[in-house]
């Protein structure tokens, strides 16, 4: 699946070299004819990046300037390797290469390997996990399979960051890395599956641009003979690359300056794998004469979409923050985002399939609408109330489009057939392209008409159908086009990896949806926890998680829909808060760092559907922004920790006097009660009150632990003690005594 777009019609290649420059804004083309040189394009989300840079290439290769065998352009996924190549095809620049880090260096390996090294170049592992669970086995450790999901990954973390499995306790401790096992044993692990890969003489992926870097570095004839074949680099989504990417990079490019990045420092959240944004914020720094571009006319966008990814921004912190881009939409106006609570996540799910179902009445293709979430995990709720709800819906992440069985299937019928020509029978009712493919693919499994529900054989079908769509509009584009021509531009197509997209909503998570966008985006899930996730703890991971929900907002176009559940089953407990993100920015909500409203109202819609009359009513929540230490201002997840507003490692400035006064007078309730201490209040939550000497009942119903109830049966007493007075039922003993 590619980017949604409006059209799928295959434009004209353009007829001359300043053909290729119309249509692009002046940044745009500034960036088209920035051919020499170090070149950094700043490029916000929906700035049109990728058409800049194509045109820069194409427009390079059309006026003679580039050789296209010289040019290699570089990205991060073979989706954008796929879409950088059709295009470059589509604008008459055929030869250049476009790939991944990892292709691009796989097939330097492979031809350079039996000079630098001799023989055949060991096996390539498709997949690590079992290996890694056999060194762990090894180890005398079983994991579960997300145990072995987690150390898999940062096994690579260790290798993209250049990081041996001596160095990889160290380097946890340097970077405050989050290990999911002991760092130590975490190390013995790493060192067991390297010496198992040697065992067997077999490479993973990281070990593809590891001995890439190191043939490179050792021999300098192979180095030499990679920079006279290419000359011209173009890297895009810089603000991705790893330590060990960029030193791949150095490595290709040598002592010349002809590089051109494209990156925007705001959409990075891969640095769990290894990513930093610091090459592309430090790359003038690097290159003192670099052309510097800014892309941020957003054509993407509704001015309203733009307002809100802006204001998300604008709260941001950190070095990545210092560099945000302010986007410009060019788009006319569009419906205000819309902010939807909902007591549970059935709720939420069926409803969002409601709207989705209205949306697609009222004549948004199901292509062009998509579901995004924090987490895989949260897309079988999504799944059941869409197929309950009669839309159809695809998962993002499955395998790429011209790989799957149908498809091959399909290709191969359409093979047949157009070398059959009029002797196949099937075709002899059959009148024009489109009508060839469907007769065609109906032996295949395609129907006018998609089957019930949801599963493999709605999956398959809407594979198919875009197979038809895809001859639909290649005949609208080519009139008199033939099955042969057809299959030609499908072959082409797979070798681009450059997929029709199926008609279908797309459920993903977040981090899948990077580098696409849709006419309606629903975010689904936004509360404390799952945005940002539980684990993300230090102010930087917190950042991060606040970019990846910008990166999520800006996927739409014009229709933005963002929602959260206050719990995860109908009738249970309404404890969740919605995102902090969203603070001052959501009507009805106070900024960061203050107290939110008490809900209602605001402009916000609570959700309708069967949960709604059990809901907890809205002026009995209270919803708070991020709970921050008052001493050092770390951001607290610690449940006690948010009780006290500190670090338990911060210095603590209670007036213990006032805690021995709270303590005693606490006793004397619970007794007066028939209760435990505790549930008159915590110690954390006495020792919060000492440490904040309440002096309103404003101040006082604030500190977790107490609220509105507590306030009302004991407020008066806790205050008066505050203020240094005696009160009824407090044990004698002097004011201040101990």
């Amino acid at each position: 699946m590619t980017a949604a777009t409006h059209s799928t019609l295959f434009p004209q290649v353009p007829e001359t070299p300043d053909a290729v420059l119309d249509g692009l804004d002046p940044e745009q083309r500034e960036v088209a004819l920035a051919l020499h040189g170090p070149v950094c394009v700043l490029a916000g989300a929906g700035t049109g990046k990728t058409r800049a840079i194509t045109h820069r290439i194409a427009y390079g290769v059309r006026a003679g300037i580039l050789q296209p065998a010289t040019v290699l352009a570089v990205t991060f996924t073979n989706r954008a390797a796929g879409e950088m190549r059709g295009r470059l095809r589509q604008l008459g620049a055929t030869g250049v290469q476009a790939r991944t880090f990892h292709s691009a260096a796989l097939r330097q390996l492979q031809y350079f390997w039996p000079k630098a090294v001799g023989g055949e170049l060991p096996r390539l592992l498709e997949r690590k996990v079992q290996l890694v669970a056999e060194a762990a086995a090894r180890c005398e450790l079983r994991l579960d399979r997300n145990e072995l999901r987690d150390v898999t990954s940062e096994i690579e973390w260790a290798k993209v960051t250049q990081t041996v499995p001596a160095d990889y306790p160290a380097a946890v401790a340097k970077t405050q890395r989050d290990a999911p096992r002991d760092p130590a044993v975490l190390s013995q692990i790493y060192s067991t599956y390297e010496q198992l890969k040697r065992d067997r003489s077999v490479i993973d992926f990281e070990d593809v641009l590891l001995l890439t870097v190191g043939i490179l570095q050792d021999r300098s004839d192979i180095a030499e003979h990679v920079r006279g074949q290419y000359q011209h680099f173009v890297v895009d989504e810089y603000q991705d690359v790893s330590p060990l990417q960029q030193r791949l990079l150095d490595l290709w490019v040598g002592d010349r300056d002809d590089l051109c990045v494209v990156g925007d420092a705001s959409q990075t959240i891969y640095s769990f794998t290894g990513a930093t944004p610091d090459h592309l914020l430090n790359f003038r720094t690097r290159h003192p004469g670099a052309t510097v571009v800014k892309l941020v006319r957003d054509y993407r966008s509704t001015p309203q979409v733009v307002h809100l990814a802006n204001g998300l921004l604008s709260q941001a912190h950190g070095k990545a923050a210092d560099h945000r881009l302010e986007l410009v939409s060019q788009r006319e106006k569009g419906p205000e985002p819309v902010y939807t609570e909902y007591s549970d996540e059935p709720s939420e799910a069926e409803s969002t399939a409601r709207r989705i179902r209205d949306l697609i009445a009222a004549g948004v293709p199901a292509g062009e609408i998509a579901v995004l979430y924090r987490v895989n995990s949260q897309s079988e709720v999504y799944e059941q109330a869409l197929a309950d709800a009669g839309v159809p819906y695809q998962l993002r992440g499955a395998e790429r489009f011209f790989e799957r069985a149908e498809v091959r299937a399909a290709g191969t019928a359409l093979r047949g057939a157009a070398r059959a020509g009029r002797n196949d029978s099937l075709l002899d009712e059959a009148e024009g392209l489109p009508s060839q493919v469907r007769a065609v693919l109906s032996t295949k499994g395609w129907t006018s008409r998609p089957p019930a529900g949801s599963g493999a054989v709605r999956d398959r079908w809407e594979s198919l159908a875009a197979l038809v769509r895809l001859a639909e509009d290649f005949e609208a584009a080519r009139p008199g086009a033939t099955l042969t021509d057809l299959v030609r531009e499908l072959d082409e197509r797979a070798a681009a990896q450059h997929a029709p997209t199926v008609q279908g909503v797309t459920l993903a998570s977040l981090h899948s949806a990077k580098g696409l966008e849709w006419d309606a985006v629903f975010l689904v899930g936004l509360t404390e926890g799952m945005m940002p996730i539980a684990y993300a703890k230090t102010d930087e991971q917190v950042e991060e998680e606040r970019r990846l929900m910008y990166v999520g907002i800006t996927r739409a176009r014009v229709h933005l829909s963002l929602s959260w559940a206050l719990s995860r089953s109908p009738g249970g407990r309404a404890s969740r808060r919605p995102t902090r993100f969203l603070n001052g920015l959501r009507p009805g909500s106070a900024p960061s760092g203050a107290r939110s409203g008490t809900g209602g109202g605001g402009g916000i819609d609570r959700g309708t559907g069967r949960a709604a009359a059990s809901r907890t009513p809205a002026v009995e929540r209270k919803h708070r922004g991020p709970v921050r230490c008052r001493v050092c201002g770390r951001t607290l997840t610690d449940a006690g920790e948010m009780k006290l507003m500190r670090c338990e490692e911060c210095p603590s400035d209670m007036d213990e006097a006032l805690y021995e006064r709270l303590y005693d007078w606490r006793a004397a309730q619970a007794t007066l009660l028939g209760q435990p201490d505790f549930c008159v209040f915590t110690e954390k939550t006495l020792m919060a009150i000492a440490e904040a000497v309440p002096s309103t009942e404003g101040e006082l119903v604030v500190i977790a632990g107490v609220g509105n109830r507590k306030l009302s049966r004991f407020g008066t007493d806790v205050l008066a003690i505050c203020a240094g007075e005696t009160v009824d039922g407090e044990p004698e003993g002097g004011v201040g005594e101990t």
